[in-house]
C-alpha cells in the first residue's frame, strides 16, 4: 500500500476545502440553519410532537442527513472530475499507484469534508433547539457509513460526467427529492397506507430512519434494515468502481 500517495490525494484534496471555506462549509451550514429557523422554530413551535418528541428535534438526523447525502456527493464528484477535465488524471492513472489508494485517497477526503459538516450542522443545532442523543455511537458509524458510501457515489458521477452540468444532474434532481421524499421533516407513519409502502422503495428512508433512531431511539423502519441496505449500496458502488478501473470507462478515453 503506496501511504505517500494516499496521503497526497488525501491532503490535497482536504486544503482545497480550505481555499473553498465559504462554499464548502460556511454555505451548507447557513443554508441548514435557515431550516431550523424557519421549520424548527418558527413552523416547529405550532405543530404538536411526533412520538414524543419536539418537531425541532425531529427535523435534526434528517437535516443533517440531507446536507451529508448532498456533500458527500458533490465533493467526491468534483474531486475526481478536475483531473479529468484538467487533463492530469493521465498522471494519476501512469503514477506507481493501484486504482485502491487513488479511491482512498478522493473518497476519504470527501467523506471527511462531509463529516466535518455533518458535525457542525450538529453543533449549530443546539443552538436552536434541545435534543439528546440516545446511542452516540450508532450516530457516528451511521454519520460514517453513510458518507463513505456516498462520496462512492459521488467519485462514480465525477468519472461518468463529461460536463460540469451533469454533475448537478443527480444531486439535485434525483438526490434531493428523494431526501425530502424520505422523511426528512416527517415520519411515514404519518401518511396513508398506500403512501407508505410506495415511500419504502425510497433508499434515502432507511438512511434517515436509522440515523434518527440513533437520537430518539425511533424510527419507521427496523434498524437492521437501514444498516443492510446502506451496506448494499456501498457494496454495489464498490463493485462500479472496480469495473470503472478495470475496464478504463471513461479514464482512458
Amino acid at each position: 500500500m503506496n501511504f505517500y500517495a494516499i496521503r497526497a490525494i488525501y491532503f490535497f484534496e482536504l486544503a482545497r476545502t480550505w481555499r473553498t471555506l465559504m462554499q464548502s462549509i460556511a454555505s451548507p451550514v447557513i443554508s441548514t440553519s435557515l431550516y431550523f429557523v424557519v421549520f424548527g422554530s418558527a413552523i416547529g413551535s405550532r405543530m404538536t410532537e411526533i412520538g414524543d418528541i419536539s418537531y425541532g428535534a425531529f427535523i435534526v438526523p434528517g437535516l443533517i442527513m440531507l446536507a451529508l447525502l448532498t456533500e458527500s456527493i458533490s465533493n467526491a464528484s468534483f474531486g475526481i472530475y478536475m483531473p479529468k477535465f484538467s487533463g492530469t488524471i493521465y498522471e494519476i492513472l501512469s503514477a506507481p499507484i493501484s486504482y485502491v489508494e487513488t479511491v482512498i485517497g478522493y473518497v476519504g477526503a470527501a467523506a471527511t469534508k462531509s463529516i466535518i459538516l455533518g458535525m457542525l450542522i450538529l453543533a449549530t443545532a443546539r443552538l436552536f433547539v434541545p435534543f439528546e442523543i440516545a446511542h452516540p455511537l450508532w450516530m457516528i458509524l451511521f454519520l460514517v457509513l453513510t458518507a463513505v458510501t456516498f462520496s462512492l457515489f459521488g467519485f462514480i458521477i465525477g468519472i461518468w460526467a463529461d460536463g460540469f452540468e451533469k454533475l448537478q444532474i443527480i444531486p439535485m434532481m434525483i438526490i434531493t427529492p428523494l431526501a425530502f421524499l424520505g422523511g426528512s421533516f416527517y415520519s411515514i407513519n404519518m401518511l396513508p397506507p398506500l403512501w407508505q409502502k410506495i415511500t419504502l422503495f425510497n433508499p434515502v428512508v432507511y438512511l434517515i430512519s436509522g440515523f434518527r433512531w440513533s437520537f430518539y431511539d425511533v424510527s419507521d423502519v427496523n434498524v437492521a434494515i437501514s444498516v443492510s441496505m446502506t451496506l448494499v449500496f456501498l457494496i454495489a458502488c464498490l463493485t462500479t468502481v472496480w469495473w470503472i478501473f478495470k475496464t478504463g470507462y471513461r479514464l482512458k478515453s
